[in-house]
């Protein structure tokens, strides 16, 4: 029997369509990729792949043999997984994508108690803003927003996330609270910038009656591209900022931040947790997205994220 990294590297190659993608999914060097396939098609005595400078391409040997092991591959993989490494214990690297603040804030203080229950899962969180392929660059999980949903990607909702106006106590120390978002253009600004588009954000906002209102804002105090920036701002006194609540709880919570428009916010969608639809999900996965909504349920996370 060939060696299990000669057939999943074979694999992986043939659905990537490239040894560098096949090395980010496997965790490996394009050229260890590569030698694997070698020593495969040396010991099989077959040619696998038609190789060129853009592509790979299977030969029609390699489609058939694709076919033979894809999925026999795919059971011992799971079957691999599942095995206990400490007495019946989940176990192996768990790949997680998720938001930079959103991760530290929200996700990395269940590191603890989850290694604890878990001790033989190895972690490998990848903090970063950017909407990842979770099924191509070979994630276990993601921890976000806007991820396509494409076959084989299950989503499962953590929380609808409001967003608020909020400021520190010390820079509404004097100044009359606005009565209604229109005011909000009287105030100093925190404004953020948007990374795909470079354009500035408008305010928009919702009344908890229904109606909506959109704030023109022609005294920006400063611009940032990042949420969590303007969280720290707004903290520093610099002004007046609209957040998403992730950034905002805790100093809205401790009196750090004040809330303004009180029956005012914007619906800025739903945070997800997405993982692949397996049939056999590991068990390193299973027990991550089970162990995350339980502890999002009982810490009230979607209450929290959500305003009156």
């Amino acid at each position: 029997m060939e060696p299990l990294n000669h057939l999943e590297s074979f694999v992986q190659s043939a659905e990537s369509g490239s040894f560098s993608a096949a090395a980010r999914r496997l965790g490996l060097t394009p050229a260890a990729v590569s030698k694997n396939v070698a020593r495969l098609e040396a010991r099989l005595g077959v040619r696998l792949f038609q190789r060129s400078t853009r592509r790979l391409t299977l030969t029609e040997g390699g489609e058939r043999f694709l076919a033979q092991i894809g999925g026999p591959l795919a059971t011992l993989q799971e079957a691999v997984a599942g095995l206990a490494k400490d007495d019946g214990q989940p176990a192996g690297t768990l790949k997680v994508s998720m938001g930079q603040a959103f991760g530290r804030e929200h996700v990395l203080p269940m590191m603890g108690d989850f290694l604890a229950r878990y001790p033989s899962i190895l972690p490998d969180w990848h903090f970063d803003n950017q909407q990842v392929d979770l099924v191509g660059e070979g994630f276990d999980a993601a921890i976000g927003g806007g991820i396509d949903l494409s076959p084989g990607v299950v989503a499962r909702e953590l929380s609808r996330i409001h967003v608020v106006a909020v400021a520190s106590p010390a820079y509404m120390a004097g100044r009359a609270p606005p009565a209604q978002p229109a005011d909000l253009a009287g105030f100093d600004a925190l404004l953020r910038r948007s990374s795909p588009t470079g354009r500035l954000r408008s305010w928009t906002l919702q009344h908890a009656g229904g109606q909506q209102a959109t704030v023109d804002l022609p005294r920006p105090r400063a611009i940032f591209n990042d949420p969590e920036a303007i969280a720290h701002a707004a903290l520093l006194g610099l002004g007046v900022a609209m957040l998403p609540m992730p950034f905002v709880e805790r100093g809205l919570r401790s009196g750090e931040l004040v809330r303004l428009l009180p029956e005012w916010h914007f619906d800025a969608g739903v945070v997800w947790l997405y993982y692949p639809s397996k049939k056999l999900l590991p068990p390193k996965t299973r027990v991550f997205v089970d162990f995350v909504l339980e502890r999002f349920r009982r810490e009230r996370f979607a209450e929290r994220m959500q305003v009156a």
